[in-house]
């Protein structure tokens, strides 16, 4: 899995109209799945204006909380290289360490 990607690294935005706007894809073969993988499977939801990929771990920031919000509904638990994709955005990450 392998291409060239055309967006940005910076998905830590401050502006903090950005954060609903970031989804966390967790439980990510790295040594697989690439950015541009990522950037490809995201893409169908929004316009994506970044991406960074982190061992076992990516965000992909959009440019609206709406494209975040059926990326969450449309990728959590997908099955990417073998393992079921952990996908959440701000607010449901938030929930989960207040808990």
């Amino acid at each position: 899995m392998t291409g060239k990607s055309q967006t940005s690294n910076v998905t830590n935005k401050n502006d903090p109209r950005s954060l609903n706007s970031r989804v966390f894809i967790g439980n990510l073969n790295t040594a697989i799945v690439k950015k541009t993988d990522i950037e490809v499977i995201f893409a169908k939801y929004g316009k994506i204006v970044g991406c960074s990929v982190h061992k076992g771990f990516a965000f992909v920031q959009y440019m609206s909380e709406r494209n975040a919000r059926a990326a969450v509904s449309g990728e959590n638990a997908r099955i990417i290289a073998g393992q079921p994709l952990a996908v959440a955005g701000n607010r449901e990450l938030w929930l989960l360490h207040r808990n």
